[in-house]
């Protein structure tokens, strides 16, 4: 059902509604939840969804119309057209025309998406440029320090995150959590027309020359990927068999980690900024769609390892590889799977947590209240600090998942 004076309450309120006629707001919107201060909606505009959340500055369907279902928009977005489900945009994001944003996906302060562009279960730091024609699902992606240095991924870039045997533990880990929230980290360059096999790592200041498809991770800082296509070729292929599995699950746990250590930022760091810019409600959005993206990442791994322990693996490194992970299956997955469930409550050690928030405190109360400001303000020093408080919680996880997998603790 549709709320006919919902418009007209809009309406009254200042919300610059262009072509009231064509615009559809849901029953189930709370007008109170969208601001009247300079907002605008073009024509052809939908919007749905009780926890649905628009800011001051906002501007929808500027270049084509916009569907917004349960999306919290803070302010000075620009959505210039496309379908927008349980995402969240903070201050200053924006997105070009035919974006296609689903469950589970953040974009940070003045993060970006030009035109065409997929995303699901996707994070985008503060700054982060994608350009258009992009797929780009299941990744968290760092790096930079402001809107002159930031990490881009070019035009016609596919995240592979969908493998041949029909699993999506596949996450990749651009940059991290405990640096890139700090601002203070090298871009991270993917060049167009290329692509990254999931599950993969990256550091900063990696770059992946155009054309380049990557299969392997690069933890090595400031590194040039560089190939061509791959190697025509004709072998065999049974659906099925793994390979590096070791790698695989180490990535997926690592990932989920830093997922756990953002969850802290959220909690312990962000929430030191609730204000009419950033009120509660978008703090909390910011918190459901990380939830929703531990929570998909366990699901995805838990699958991944039923079928390893229901099918062969070729080779002698991966038989062994196999034996381990099947090795009292009945006790440890689910073991891991509570384990994991439970990183949101890791705090990490409470003394630096403690004194890094005093520095925060201090920040906001001496110069500004604005999250960008104040986290780019930080010495290298303080930084370093909120840093190792965040780390520990990302070790403390992959740790403990690490000791609860037998591969991982198989005699040599």
């Amino acid at each position: 059902m549709v709320r006919t004076n919902n418009i007209k309450n809009l309406i009254d309120k200042g919300v610059q509604i262009v072509a009231p006629e064509s615009v559809e707001i849901g029953g189930d919107v709370d007008p109170d939840c969208i601001s009247g201060d300079n907002v605008v909606i073009h024509a052809g505009c939908r919007i749905f969804g009780k926890s649905t959340l628009i800011l001051p500055g906002t501007c929808l369907g500027a270049e084509a119309p916009v569907t917004v279902v349960d999306c919290q928009i803070g302010p000075n977005v620009d959505l210039k057209g496309g379908f927008f489900k349980e995402a969240v945009f903070l201050e200053g994001a924006s997105a070009g025309s035919g974006a296609h944003v689903r469950e589970g996906t953040i974009l940070e302060e003045e993060a970006s998406i030009a035109h065409t562009v997929g995303l699901k279960q996707t994070i985008l730091f503060p700054f982060v440029t994608l350009g258009s024609l992009i797929n780009f699902c299941d990744c968290l992606m760092a790096g930079g320090t402001d809107r002159k240095n930031h990490s881009e991924v070019g035009s016609s870039y596919i995240h592979f995150n969908f493998t041949p045997n029909q699993d999506k533990a596949t996450a990749s880990l651009i940059g991290d959590v405990p640096r890139g929230v700090m601002l203070k980290q090298a871009p991270i360059f993917l060049g167009g027309q290329g692509g990254l096999v999931g599950p993969c790592r990256l550091e900063y200041g990696t770059v992946i020359a155009a054309g380049t498809v990557n299969r392997k991770d690069e933890l090595r800082p400031s590194r040039l990927i560089f190939g061509g296509g791959g190697r025509n070729g004709n072998v065999p292929f049974t659906a099925g068999h793994y390979h590096s599995i070791k790698r695989i699950l180490t990535n997926n746990i690592i990932y989920i980690a830093n997922l756990a250590a953002l969850g802290q930022w959220y909690e312990q760091v962000r929430s030191l900024f609730v204000s009419n810019n950033f009120p509660r409600m978008l703090l909390e959005g910011l918190q459901d769609k990380l939830q929703m993206a531990v929570d998909e990442r366990i699901v995805r791994l838990s699958e991944l390892v039923h079928k390893l322990l229901e099918q062969e693996t070729e080779g002698e490194e991966n038989s062994l590889e196999s034996s381990s992970v099947q090795k009292e299956h009945d006790n440890w997955l689910p073991e891991l799977e509570s384990f994991l469930r439970e990183t949101r409550n890791r705090v990490g050690e409470n003394a630096l947590r403690d004194r890094f928030q005093e520095i925060i405190c201090e920040k906001i109360d001496q110069d500004s209240n604005q999250y960008l400001q104040v986290i780019t303000g930080l010495s290298s020093e303080d930084s370093e600090l909120g840093t190792r408080w965040l780390q520990g919680i990302a070790n403390k996880v992959t740790d403990g998942a690490f000791q609860i997998i037998p591969l991982f603790n198989a005699q040599p």
